[in-house]
């Protein structure tokens, strides 16, 4: 189902989903008291803001290049996810200080199976949803999509060990524990946060794609390049879900513009069958530009 909804659709879908379990959250804190669970709807809030950015960045970022934009608006969907990372810090110290204040005072949460229940729930909304985001995210190679559905998952992790910390706390009576699961709650929350950062903050610094993605492009080339004689400086970066290639293809010096165009465009369709928003530019050289080393078409 997920591949006939657009992006568009998926990113509006989460801030629904997102307001649905943080509303559930609350009441899950309300009716027991723990801050544990104030943790985790704290998380839940930042998902919701998550959302809204990452809407507004697919919604960016789709939009068709123009003048003051001539290679489009990719890079929208990165300034949300890094955007996000830093409210999940931001998140995780609000945590912090909340779980050092809960130490110093004398209520305990009231542990019930009403609360519990209702958290539960939230953690199967966010499963599901989660798993649905991940999906469509690596299908349309979305960095917003992806990252918000790596986010929905890790709060789903979140509230699994808090319930059945909350569970320890009923059985033993230790209520302390459930200031110290806000603490390890907090703690997992900054380091994500500070992954999405970094795997963004890349993507801006125009990072070469992933080893295996490399991989992929070097074997499309080298597979539909017959009649040239050698690839060499391949470059690429990512921008948004958009990868950049480009690279430099020598061919005979005598042959034809019009022969080398034709080898030009099989090695762009090849690419295209195999990563579908690829944008190429490819440099013709003739063969006194060979290079000692470089890919040989095969």
């Amino acid at each position: 189902m997920a591949r006939r909804l657009s992006s568009q659709t998926l990113a509006t879908g989460s801030i629904l989903v997102a307001l649905a379990v943080l509303t559930m959250k609350i009441v899950a804190w309300r009716l027991t008291g723990s801050v544990a669970l104030y943790s985790d709807a704290m998380e839940s809030f930042v998902n919701v803001a998550g959302a809204v950015l990452a809407w507004g960045a697919i919604w960016f970022a789709e939009r068709p290049a123009d003048k003051g934009h001539p290679f489009g608006h990719h890079k929208a969907e990165n300034f949300s996810a890094i955007a996000e990372g830093s409210l999940i810090v931001v998140a995780a110290v609000l945590i912090l200080q909340e779980a050092v204040t809960a130490l110093r005072a004398a209520d305990q949460p009231e542990i019930g199976a009403v609360g519990l229940g209702v958290s539960g729930v939230a953690l199967v909304l966010n499963f599901v949803w989660a798993r649905v985001l991940i999906g469509a995210g690596q299908q349309r190679r979305s960095p917003a999509l992806e990252a918000n559905g790596r986010h929905l998952m890790t709060d789903v992790w979140t509230t699994a060990g808090v319930l059945m910390g909350l569970m320890l706390v009923a059985l033993t009576g230790w209520h302390i524990l459930d200031s110290v699961l806000a603490a390890v709650v907090a703690l997992n929350i900054l380091r994500e946060g500070w992954k999405v950062v970094v795997s963004s903050a890349g993507d801006l610094m125009d990072s070469s794609v992933a080893s295996e993605e490399r991989e992929v492009i070097e074997a499309a080339v080298t597979g539909a390049s017959q009649g040239a004689l050698q690839i060499h400086d391949l470059r690429t970066r990512r921008a948004g879900r958009v990868v950049f290639i480009e690279f430099h293809l020598v061919v005979d010096g005598q042959m034809t513009v019009h022969q080398a165009h034709e080898i030009c465009d099989a090695i762009e369709d090849s690419i295209q069958a195999q990563i579908p928003e690829a944008r190429t530019t490819i440099h013709v050289e003739p063969d006194d530009m060979l290079e000692a080393n470089g890919l040989e078409p095969e």
